[in-house]
């Protein structure tokens, strides 16, 4: 009876262990999932925001950046799809093995069924269950052989059954199996199509970099440009918050008898409860834009063309549709209007001491001043007749440190 409950015990067990083995893959398959279909999404954007046709005749320094950019998440894309094969490869291996041990088992049943009934055929032709009771020497004899044709005729239904759940399971087994096959053909298939893009995007890119390398004058005046350009909006959003830290905190050093403060904003209780609902929300603020992807992330990145070149971003480009709006992250107030010269306009938002900056705006629907609330239109993104581009620049400072906007945008 110990050694029935033992076996029971590890049975069980082992069951347990191949159910959360199964849920895990099944979870990780649909983790796996999920960012594949998010990759191709992105891919799709970007062919359609930024390596269109119509955005051919836009410099080659923006065509460079547009084509690294769909390379880049294409490899993630096999690179993922080829996780998805691994793990339908395991499943499949597993999914081979017990329906191996299932066969088995299904063989041991049989053949025990089949020598059960024989067995029974044989004590039939012998004597009839009615005559194996009636010759019973007591009552007592009878009642024990009535329970042992009892126990035997539960004993045929239970073989019976478990040769028909085995036979289900390995059915099932062999459907799920069939399926992973099909599921696995067609991640192969398409990996071999997006590896053959990715070879003519390759290609593209090489031929690229031959004529831009052959008049590396004209490419080195597109970056200094664009530099001279960055540093200058850079410039302005920083002289504004020090400006705004200045003008918020003059009136209460006034009181306090203290020396303008030019670093950190003192803050009211209400600007205090603000802020702190503006950082309770890190990781999950809503993108400036309602529709577009990250063309440029926050920080130190390689040049596109020249990878020993180091350039600096303090923000991030999003870009987006043409006729697009820029809009508010978060509740806050209208602190400043940024107008670069020779460049476009931007606005920027106070939500307590954190400040948002949206440049490249070339239409205006908010002033200095205006409450603003999350999703408020702030102004119509600037596209650029030349290239075709709409791209929004996005700032995210606390006083007068710069945040990386990736970290606190939901999927930046």
């Amino acid at each position: 009876m110990q050694g029935k409950r033992s076996h029971l015990f590890c049975i069980l067990v082992l069951m347990l262990l191949c159910y959360g083995q199964s849920l895990a893959q099944t979870n990780e398959q649909k983790a796996l999932e999920n960012k594949r279909e998010r990759l191709q999404k992105e891919i799709r954007e970007i062919n359609r925001l930024l390596t269109s046709e119509k955005k051919e005749k836009g410099n080659v320094l923006d065509q460079m950046e547009g084509l690294n950019q769909k390379i880049n998440v294409r490899q993630q894309l096999i690179r993922v799809t080829n996780q998805q094969s691994n793990l339908l490869n395991r499943q499949i291996n597993a999914n081979i093995r017990n329906i191996s041990k299932l066969r088995d088992d299904l063989k041991t049943l049989k053949d025990d069924y089949a020598k059960m009934i024989q067995k029974s055929y044989q004590s039939k032709s012998q004597q009839s269950r009615l005559m194996f009771l009636l010759s019973s020497e007591n009552f007592f004899q009878a009642f024990k052989r009535l329970q042992y044709i009892k126990q035997y005729t539960d004993y045929r239904r239970e073989q019976g059954e478990q040769i028909m759940a085995k036979t289900q399971e390995l059915g099932k087994l062999n459907t799920d199996l069939t399926q992973q096959r099909k599921e696995k053909d067609q991640l192969i298939a398409e990996n071999k199509k997006v590896k053959a893009i990715l070879f003519k995007e390759m290609q593209s890119q090489k031929e690229l970099l031959k004529s831009i390398r052959s008049n590396e004058s004209k490419y080195a005046a597109a970056i200094q440009k664009k530099k001279t350009e960055a540093r200058k909006i850079d410039r302005q959003i920083e002289r504004l918050i020090r400006s705004a830290i200045a003008s918020s905190n003059k009136e209460a050093n006034k009181k306090a008898g203290k020396k303008a403060n030019t670093s950190t904003f003192i803050l009211t209780p209400e600007a205090k409860l603000v802020a702190s609902n503006f950082s309770s929300n890190k990781g999950k603020l809503i993108w400036p834009v309602e529709k577009g992807i990250k063309k440029q992330g926050f920080g130190v990145y390689k040049d596109a063309v020249y990878p020993g070149i180091k350039h600096q971003s303090n923000g991030v480009i999003i870009a987006t549709d043409e006729g697009s709006t820029a809009r508010a992250v978060f509740e806050g107030e209208v602190i400043a209007i940024l107008s670069v010269p020779g460049g476009n306009k931007g606005v920027q938002i106070k939500h307590g001491n954190y400040i948002s900056t949206y440049y490249n705006l070339s239409e205006l629907f908010v002033k200095k001043g205006d409450k603003v609330a999350v999703k408020t239109a702030l102004g119509k993104i600037y596209t650029n007749r030349f290239s075709g581009l709409t791209q929004l620049k996005f700032y995210l400072y606390k006083d007068t440190t710069r945040l990386n906007p990736e970290e606190w945008i939901y999927q930046l």
